[in-house]
């Protein structure tokens, strides 16, 4: 007699989600018909991540997802305009950009600019070179949103700066509608080079989006990457960034969240060249409901290495943040120097911020330390701004900027320094 094995039960998302993958997978060839389907068991095997699984404790994505969105259609005319006007703010920005509306490249929006730019579906299609190059920046495999993005994601760019190159590259990325889109991103920034890459997120409609955005640098590259997060606020945000960086790298990553109903941005950064120095950091800004994650792991795998991550978050009302940040220095790893500090500033009785943050070390000679605060604005200073006949909320407003202050004066170009303090000023002011 034989036991009957339980079948785990399955979500009405979870069971959406199966169906749309066995519509999206026919028109493909037999290669990429396996690497994705090897993604999507990963997935369908554990089902949408809950708080009992360690990694997503206090992002319960199971039951925040009770449905799965219909894949976005072929971008209509009147979408492509809707998109142009909602991005036209960034045209100052960089000279080299690709567009995504929907998940979707568009090509006549693209501008070179001393990058290399080849639509992810084109280069499925041609079995263009970059592609054995995805999905080796450190993302790990089994995670529920890099798995679902591998799985379903269809297009979006592949962009390569050449060795001894200079680039300031803008990725946008808008959607419009009422549907689920999965965007791949792949940026090789060769020996030497050095660029700028400005990921901003903007959309107009109820959504679920998916981007896996992977940053390969090779050795004495420069790289400064820039993330805007301003999405609709009944949004449903997953991001992924994976960075594998090389010797003698100078990496460093500065992150705005301020959309989205909720909002999960997760980063991976891998030292793989000794010599390196790599630092993120981000302010988060949350109010009404809302819920925003910062999760990261950094892997010291190679000796000499330097990493700093520093973030801020701002929440009222009822919103929920949550940051968790790892560092691991491997058993090779000697002479680290990685630091990790996050901080909250709560506003109301309501709002609550979870903060995790671990160091897990193997190698004898380093120096790492870790450190996590919550609170409210100082009385003192609130009074003594008040006082002086600064109302209430203008005083808010101060302390608020001079607590977030210490991310954006790390930003070196100022045109996206002032984007990102005019966002939160916005924020400030309107408290959405």
């Amino acid at each position: 007699m034989t036991a009957d094995v339980q079948q785990p039960i399955r979500t009405a998302a979870e069971t959406a989600l199966a169906e749309a993958f066995a519509k999206a997978r026919a028109p493909l060839a037999p290669a990429e018909v396996a690497r994705r389907d090897a993604a999507f068991a990963l997935f369908h095997e554990a089902g949408l991540p809950h708080r009992r699984v360690e990694e997503w404790k206090y992002t319960d994505l199971r039951a925040a997802m009770r449905e799965a969105k219909p894949l976005a259609e072929p971008n209509s005319a009147a979408t492509v305009a809707a998109a142009v006007s909602a991005i036209a703010r960034f045209d100052h920005l960089a000279e080299a950009r690709a567009v995504l509306i929907n998940g979707q490249y568009v090509q006549d929006l693209a501008k070179s600019g001393g990058v290399s730019l080849v639509p992810l579906a084109a280069a499925i299609a041609e079995g263009h070179e970059l592609l054995a190059r995805l999905g080796t920046a450190g993302a790990p495999e089994d995670n529920t949103a890099v798995a679902l993005n591998t799985a379903f994601a269809s297009d979006g760019v592949l962009a390569r700066i050449p060795a001894g190159g200079t680039a300031r590259f803008h990725i946008a990325l808008h959607q419009e509608g009422d549907h689920a889109s999965f965007a791949r991103v792949l940026v090789v920034v060769e020996a030497g080079a050095t660029a700028e890459i400005i990921e901003t997120h903007t959309g107009n409609g109820a959504q679920q989006t998916n981007t896996l955005v992977e940053i390969i640098a090779a050795d004495d590259a420069k790289v400064t990457h820039l993330k805007l997060q301003d999405e609709s606020r009944e949004t449903l945000h997953l991001a992924t960034l994976a960075v594998h960086l090389g010797s003698k790298v100078d990496f460093t990553s500065t992150a705005l969240a301020k959309g989205a109903s909720l909002a999960r941005q997760q980063i991976f950064m891998t030292f793989a060249g000794e010599h390196t120095d790599g630092a993120l950091a981000g302010v988060t800004l949350g109010a009404g409901r809302r819920h925003l994650d910062t999760t990261l792991f950094v892997d010291h795998a190679v000796p000499h290495c330097n990493s700093r991550e520093r973030y801020k978050t701002v929440l009222t009302d009822e919103a929920r943040g949550v940051f968790q940040g790892k560092i691991l220095v491997r058993r090779d790893a000697q002479k680290t120097d990685g630091q990790m500090k996050s901080d909250a500033l709560l506003l109301s009785e309501g709002s609550e911020m979870d903060l995790k943050p671990e160091l897990e070390i193997y190698a004898d000679d380093v120096l790492c330390a870790h450190g996590a605060t919550a609170g409210a604005i100082d009385d003192e200073l609130l009074f003594y701004l008040l006082a002086r006949g600064i109302p209430r909320i203008e005083a808010e407003a101060l302390l608020i900027t001079a607590f977030a202050g210490e991310v954006f004066d790390g930003i070196e170009d100022e045109a996206v320094r002032d984007l990102f303090v005019d966002a939160a000023q916005e924020w400030l002011v309107n408290r959405v």
